[in-house]
């Protein structure tokens, strides 16, 4: 039962908890985002706290532990089980997360439909649309299936009992901000609301085994709606990445207990709604204009899985002063340290020039194997030079001008012979290493003036 009542400051970027008011965030450093909330403590007059997942359990030797290995869940899209780690976890909790329009409704109603044709019941629970809205969404998808039932609701208490009676095998919540406890005294979206729910929805998870998928949706500054606690709470948080206006999505996994972190899955949107894309690589590289200054092909590494991207750089005069450095596929401080280097150590100037870089494909980028290839392309687009359009570039440069070591060596030269790559640079210390042959021609080099020399001989 409730025993105390009580008010607190949470931020709304980040959910940072504070009991009085700061003018700025002690968790993300915003200004004037702290917001008074009530907050309810909740007590038990018997054992245990109310927010236990077990029953009175006492302590156990991790020996005496026996371990049973759960089946994954299939969700009917390789794409999705790829990046979930081969599948849903019984009794895992999830969250995908994106714009709104992005596709989240589409790929969650798809999954219902196959899971209740090859798993049983699966409820979904729409706080946003009616029930006859999710019927005409369904038809469209081709999703219509005896054992999907659907509820319009936004009580938690409610839903719970629900989910309760029907025990589905998948439940899923679209979305997370609409549903809301009569117990607290906010509205339903706010921070107390969507951090309780997630809690009492984790508990009804783990607790009866239900497999449980919720929708959340992001903030202009793309950061999750509602508190960023809520990503400490679920077992796998997955990001919709993409112009939701154009006809590619990437679903990105940024936290997986039971899986790989920052693996990828490539869809296409159709009619039918979101498709899988299982050839990456070659759809990234399909339009790639051959032949033109600033365009260099990078292999990279998603989680467990290479990819071939295009990394295009466009650099021009400036009559500005400080020029431009823009990219929405790269950090930019990447650039900039990468620009210092090509500067001081290859003495390309380009103090005085804008800028521009963007990784065909709407993916981002930020492991250090694409420094070589960005200065390839960086100093491509200054000379108005081209490259040979049959080779790739890979490794990461240091402050001194050197290339070092890259890993998964190995799989981004076996995608880059997939692909019809006849020629790969790479840092020196990964061709020592290497332990396979390779049909394309391997170039060795140990320092950015090296590299930009294979690249424009």
């Amino acid at each position: 039962m409730l025993s105390k009542r009580k008010t607190a400051f949470f931020c709304q970027g980040c959910g940072a908890e504070s009991p009085r008011w700061v003018g700025r965030c002690p968790g993300c450093g915003a200004w004037n985002s702290m917001v008074e909330e009530p907050i309810s403590v909740e007590r038990t007059t018997g054992k245990g706290l109310a927010l236990g997942l077990s029953d009175g359990q006492s302590p156990v030797a991790i020996t005496a532990i026996e371990i049973e290995e759960a089946p994954r869940l299939r969700t009917g899209s390789g794409e999705l089980d790829r990046v979930l780690g081969s599948g849903l976890l019984p009794g895992s909790l999830s969250i995908i997360v994106g714009d709104p329009g992005i596709g989240k409704s589409s790929l969650t109603i798809k999954v219902c439909a196959h899971m209740a044709e090859n798993y049983g019941k699966t409820l979904y629970v729409t706080g946003e649309e009616s029930a006859h809205q999710i019927k005409l969404r369904a038809d469209r998808l081709g999703a219509i299936r005896d054992n999907l039932f659907v509820l319009s609701e936004t009580n938690l208490e409610v839903i719970e009992q629900q989910a309760l009676k029907l025990k589905p095998a998948l439940l899923v919540i679209d979305s997370v901000q609409t549903v809301y406890r009569p117990e607290i005294q906010s509205a339903p979206g706010s921070i107390s609301q969507v951090r309780e729910s997630a809690m009492q929805l984790l508990r009804l998870a783990k607790s009866n085994q239900i497999t449980t998928l919720l929708v959340g949706h992001v903030l202009k500054d793309g950061t999750l709606a509602g508190p960023r606690a809520l990503e400490h709470i679920v077992d796998t948080v997955l990001y919709f990445e993409g112009d939701r206006h154009g006809q590619y999505r990437v679903l990105r996994s940024v936290k997986n207990r039971f899986g790989a972190t920052n693996e990828i899955g490539l869809f296409e949107m159709r009619g039918e709604g979101l498709v899988d894309v299982p050839d990456a690589s070659r759809i990234f590289l399909s339009e790639r204009p051959l032949d033109v200054p600033g365009s260099i092909v990078i292999p990279t590494i998603e989680g467990t899985r290479p990819l071939l991207v295009e990394v295009q750089a466009l650099v021009s005069s400036s009559p500005f002063m400080p020029p431009r450095r823009t990219s929405d596929s790269v950090d930019n401080k990447r650039i900039q340290l990468l620009l210092a280097v090509l500067e001081k150590r290859v003495g390309i100037m380009l103090g005085s020039s804008d800028v521009y870089v963007k990784v065909a494909g709407g993916i981002k980028i930020d492991e250090p194997a694409i420094d070589l290839g960005l200065c390839v392309a960086l100093a491509s687009s200054f000379r108005n030079a081209k490259t040979a359009s049959h080779t790739v570039f890979l490794g990461e440069v240091g402050l001194a001008g050197e290339v070092r070591a890259v890993t998964q060596i190995e799989a981004r030269i076996r995608e880059a012979e997939r692909m019809g790559f006849k020629t790969i640079v790479l840092p020196q210390g990964s061709l020592k290493r290497l332990s396979i042959r390779s049909t394309a021609q391997l170039v060795g080099v140990q320092t950015v003036r090296e590299g930009l020399d294979a690249a424009f001989q």
